[in-house]
């Protein structure tokens, strides 16, 4: 069957009380942005706790319109549907059952319940004999079907509103809240499996997200930089397009590296990372920080280490990922499809200027005193570092 009409169902909106239509709205501009990816023309409307997508023309992909769909946040269920005017009258709605039953199931074993939701409270029948009604037609037409109560195989949904919804599939969307209706952050992006993981989460909860990554050139290729544009894209898919700052950090790393113990490397760089995204966050009206750490994994992600960086910090630091282990977030980049990438083999600049025996449990006062040797140099070349940032649209 090619279905032309689309139920979208949403479940935490539906909390929002007066503020839903505020909700609404931005899942429906979402949905109309994605499905411009979707093969055809779409027409997407919505009615009091509905929201529906049809296709304009029989010409349509509807495998490209559910894949589109998958990626819009703030969607729990795709429902592909037949939708027909409701004339109040229970025969016209049974030969509209048996020929969606027919069409899906003749001649398969499946068990199914009937569930009727009856919105429109001038129907004649309650929504238990509707149930009932539907049930005996679809027994006494298809004597190989079966009912049960308590594990169906089928779910037969009927809604009855000002038209009349019938559908037996819910294809799973990501959820969360829609895009736009949480501010705004700051990603810290390297070529790293988790990062990427951490910006689809806190965009899942209906941020907007801007990114930005650390570069140091000749120490790393254009073909690492090229990676983190990769997954920037790749997030794009569920988060919108993604403002992605190029920072060159080579100058500062140089400088650490150079004037400060070594087992502190890492700490130090870090702290600086956070500086300078956080500056780059203020300028772009972010709110927030993202980062993808989680205790314990990494020596710069100890809860010691965690405190030395959140000091250098304004802005709130969101860590969605804190405690995950590693396959918990190697599950989630391969299900939204950045994993494959962040494997390439191409260094960032965290790993190229690593410690051979890095501080686990840095102490603030003495992370503050080596700091003072990259002094006064260090704040010129933060400024540069922020001014000169290559700013790359990715979508």
């Amino acid at each position: 069957m090619l279905y032309h009409s689309f139920l979208i169902k949403y479940s935490e909106i539906g909390t929002k009380g007066k503020n839903r239509y505020v909700f609404e709205d931005a899942l429906v501009h979402d949905i109309r942005r994605k499905l411009k990816r979707a093969e055809g023309s779409f027409r997407v409307t919505r009615e009091r706790g509905r929201i529906y997508v049809s296709s304009k023309s029989e010409d349509y992909d509807p495998e490209s319109l559910i894949e589109a769909l998958r990626h819009v946040f703030g969607i729990i269920g795709i429902c592909p549907m037949v939708q027909f005017e409701n004339d109040g009258n229970i025969e016209s709605l049974k030969r509209e059952v048996l020929s969606y039953w027919g069409e899906l199931y003749r001649g398969k074993k499946k068990s199914f319940k009937v569930y009727t939701r009856r919105a429109d409270k001038s129907f004649p029948l309650s929504s238990p004999e509707i149930d009932a009604e539907l049930g005996h037609e679809i027994l006494d037409a298809f004597p190989e079907s079966s009912v049960d109560v308590h594990n169906p195989e089928v779910r037969l949904h009927v809604e009855i509103r000002q038209f009349i919804n019938l559908y037996s599939e819910i294809i799973p969307g990501p959820g969360g809240m829609p895009l736009g209706t949480n501010g705004k952050a700051m990603l810290l992006l390297s070529g790293g499996i988790d990062s990427p993981a951490a910006g689809y989460m806190i965009a899942k909860r209906g941020a907007l997200i801007e990114a930005c990554y650390f570069h140091a050139p000749p120490y790393t290729s254009e073909r690492a930089k090229q990676k983190v544009v990769d997954l920037a894209e790749k997030l794009s898919r569920y988060a919108g397009p993604v403002a992605l700052h190029v920072v060159n950090f080579t100058e500062i790393q140089l400088a650490i590296y150079e004037k400060c113990p070594h087992d502190e490397l890492t700490i130090l760089m870090r702290r600086y990372m956070m500086r300078i995204a956080e500056r780059i966050a203020e300028k772009r009206d972010c709110i927030g920080l993202i980062t993808g750490e989680s205790i314990g994994q990494v020596a710069s992600q100890t809860m010691q280490s965690l405190v030395c960086t959140n000091e250098v910090c304004r802005l709130p630091v969101y860590r969605p990922l804190i405690a995950f282990d590693k396959q918990e977030i190697v599950d989630i980049a391969e299900r939204i499809g950045t994993y494959e990438t962040s494997i390439e083999p191409y260094e960032d600049c965290c790993t190229i200027f690593v410690a051979r025996h890095p501080v686990t449990k840095p102490v603030p006062e003495k992370i503050r005193s080596s700091e003072e040797r990259l002094l006064p140099e260090i704040e010129a070349m933060t400024d540069k570092a922020v001014e000169e940032a290559e700013l790359i649209l990715c979508r």
